[in-house]
């Protein structure tokens, strides 16, 4: 069976559960409407990436582990760096793990901010269908990159569980840190897309400030490393930061070490949701005009 019908039968089992429980929540019917053509559109987009490709949606987990494999390499093999972590053995696959949980949540993060700029302008023809629901072109690759980054979490939470011979209580609370690592990235998507419309450089100059974001992000260095005067800095003002920590945290730590950043980020990442899409929704009445 295919890494494809997996990952599009798991979603049917998900879709399920929500359609059976959905009805007893006091929501109204228009919105329902919406969530069903959201899922209908993430659906389609996950089996339109890889279709034809012998591999199908193995791809991004692949992609994930070359880089866990060339970083590993690189800096605990050829520069020597050292991490030691209580919870597992101290070895090269050590940092790997650690490295990889770092890249997870970053490459959902970038990903889904890359495409999610192009959304509206890659759709001219549902832009201008005046019945269809323009806030929902940005989610779409939001929202399939974050379930494609679900098989990389499973391996790693895999190769913890047979490196450390544990299973942390902390997984449960992942949804938590998908959702602030969500509502960020779709206010930056909402943010990007309809300003994409009047501005076709936005996603070039996203890609260069992606590339230098990352860098300021601790994700192939630890925190440790970060000067003492400059570390409150970079854990306060720059969200992924705590995102990373947090995945770190919760699947290899096994205990929450960064609440309050957590909570904070939280508040940041849904005020950066509400602006983004504001922006977004002033905007709309354009795009077909521009279009």
């Amino acid at each position: 069976m295919s890494k494809k019908v997996v990952i599009i039968g798991k979603l049917g089992r998900i879709f399920r559960i929500i359609d059976q429980v959905k009805n007893l929540l006091p929501i109204d019917k228009s919105v329902w409407a919406k969530y069903d053509l959201l899922r209908t559109l993430v659906r389609r987009d996950l089996e339109a990436r890889y279709k034809g490709s012998v591999l199908g949606n193995l791809w991004p987990l692949l992609n994930q582990l070359s880089q866990l494999l060339i970083y590993t390499y690189v800096f605990s093999i050829v520069l020597k760096v050292k991490l030691t972590l209580k919870t597992l053995p101290d070895n090269n696959f050590t940092f790997g793990l650690w490295l990889f949980a770092g890249l997870i949540p970053w490459i959902a993060f970038t990903g889904g901010l890359m495409q999610s700029s192009n959304s509206v302008i890659g759709q001219p023809n549902l832009v201008k269908k005046v019945v269809f629901p323009l806030a929902l072109l940005p989610l779409v690759p939001i929202l399939s990159t974050l379930i494609e980054s679900s098989f990389g979490l499973m391996a790693l939470i895999f190769f913890v569980a047979l490196t450390s011979h544990t299973i942390h209580p902390t997984l449960a609370l992942l949804p938590l840190i998908w959702l602030t690592q969500l509502l960020l990235t779709s206010g930056l998507g909402y943010l990007t897309a309809g300003l994409t419309v009047f501005l076709r450089d936005i996603p070039q100059s996203l890609g260069v400030i992606l590339n230098i974001w990352m860098y300021l992000t601790p994700i192939m260095y630890p925190t440790s490393a970060i000067p003492e005067k400059w570390r409150n800095l970079v854990f306060w003002f720059n969200p992924m930061t705590s995102i990373v920590e947090v995945y770190r945290d919760l699947v290899i730590v096994g205990k929450v070490q960064h609440w309050q950043e957590w909570g904070f980020t939280f508040i940041v990442s849904s005020v950066i949701f509400y602006l983004g899409f504001s922006l977004y929704q002033r905007l709309r009445p354009a795009f077909a005009d521009v279009l």
